[in-house]
């Protein structure tokens, strides 16, 4: 019996119409750029020397691990034990119980625009997810209206994935303003020179605590200042509250940028994160606050927002925010949390203190003073390029490019090595 002929047309397509010679879609697929998180992974993963991380962004305990608030935990065995609670998927704006709680706790009941309802508040899958959704409104606000044309501003330094996730939305213009000087602060008066100098509805993405990376806090009174000038030049500012609760062991007090900025009648969006806190790493329990001018507004935005979620994620997690609920619904959970949560803000500023007295005692040229005056999980060193290599390649000390690093990874096996190797970072000609 004859075979069906294999012979291909001129197209390279068999006549059974069968494409043998196509190439992939993906053929011309170009490789992104790595992250320097990602990239120092990597190398410290590869490293089999004896080794130390510094460039995490989640909290580790003394024994180097990711923690489980204890309250957490007896919250989580209580759920998995009542056959009242079933898996189900959440609202796309989120758990309701969840949406208002931390609207109460960051804003207080008693804020002028959560007792007029034009705040909106929507549970989101972790901080990125917060920031994004954050950026598609202001695009959509770019595309029905003439009276923003952008830019975003960023602060220099910030979290290398921001510029990506507006990009990503499609606001394409990015630029950045000055935070961060050579004698390792925060440098306000070039701060308020840059914002000054902003086209009016710009975009002013702000740390409202506990900046990444550095670690270097306004204070109220710089704060003051610049919301005289967010609104005198009319700006749009993007609150960040990357690790809420972990600047101060409070999330009211961490929030204090925010109460001030919706007091006085600013319009704002405020990306938060309650992964850190809670301890709730792998439920990425993210919240994005909306904060309108008018209560007539809040329908609309609702509907946008709902609308892009559709498209993005369609609904978040129940199990973290159920727990966050939980605990800010209940006076004595509160209690406990906050005594748990201020361990772990005393444990680093401990390690601050201590880190600085060992440098100190090394006779490290240079000043250490600002490694305290930082709050938060991470602190700016002051350590250049060439120092931050001489760590990683000559001690095995892996931390950000700029210096910067996540004060909980070091604990008391790893510290005397660590100050011992700055100690040498500083003092070596190259």
């Amino acid at each position: 019996m004859s075979q069906p002929s294999s012979s291909l047309d001129e197209k390279g397509v068999n006549q059974n119409r069968d494409p043998i010679c196509r190439r992939s879609v993906f053929t011309d697929t170009q490789s992104a750029a790595v992250s320097p998180e990602t990239r120092l992974l990597s190398a410290f993963k590869k490293d089999n020397g004896r080794k130390v991380f510094l460039a995490g962004k989640e909290y580790y305990n003394e024994e180097g691990k990711t923690f489980e608030l204890c309250l957490v935990g007896k919250i989580k065995q209580y759920f998995s034990t009542n056959p009242t609670i079933r898996p189900e998927y959440p609202p796309s704006l989120g758990l309701r119980g969840f949406t208002q709680r931390v609207t109460e706790v960051t804003l207080e009941k008693s804020c002028q625009a959560v007792v007029e309802n034009r705040v909106l508040g929507v549970q989101t899958p972790g901080f990125t997810a917060a920031v994004r959704l954050g950026a598609e409104l202001l695009r959509h606000w770019h595309d029905v209206s003439a009276d923003w044309c952008g830019p975003v501003y960023l602060s220099s330094p910030c979290d290398d994935s921001l510029a990506d996730i507006y990009q990503a939305a499609g606001i394409q213009e990015i630029r950045h303003y000055y935070y961060w000087d050579d004698k390792q602060q925060v440098c306000l008066e070039k701060l308020l020179a840059d914002l000054d100098g902003a086209p009016e509805q710009s975009v002013v993405v702000l740390s409202a605590s506990a900046h990444y990376p550095t670690g270097a806090d306004l204070s109220q009174i710089q704060w003051v200042s610049i919301a005289q000038l967010i609104m005198k030049r009319r700006l749009f500012p993007f609150l960040l509250l990357p690790a809420q609760g972990l600047c101060y062991g409070d999330l009211e007090r961490d929030a204090w940028p925010v109460q001030y900025c919706a007091s006085q009648g600013i319009e704002l969006l405020c990306a938060q994160s309650f992964s850190h806190c809670f301890g709730l790493y792998g439920e990425a329990v993210g919240h994005l606050l909306c904060v309108l001018k008018q209560n007539s507004l809040l329908l609309s935005v609702q509907s946008q927002a709902e609308q892009i979620i559709r498209s993005l994620w369609a609904q978040p997690s129940d199990t973290g925010a159920r727990v966050v609920a939980t605990v800010l619904s209940n006076p004595a959970h509160v209690v406990e949390w906050q005594g748990e949560v201020k361990h772990l803000v005393e444990r680093c500023m401990l390690i601050r203190e201590i880190l600085r007295q060992r440098l100190r005692l090394l006779g490290t040229p240079g000043c250490w003073d600002h490694l305290t005056q930082q709050r938060g999980l991470f602190c700016c060193t002051g350590l250049n390029g060439q120092q931050v290599d001489f760590l990683s390649k000559r001690r095995h000390i892996y931390l950000l490019p700029s210096g910067c690093l996540n004060v909980s990874a070091i604990n008391g096996r790893n510290l005397d090595y660590i100050a011992e190797s700055i100690h040498l970072a500083v003092t070596t000609s190259f």
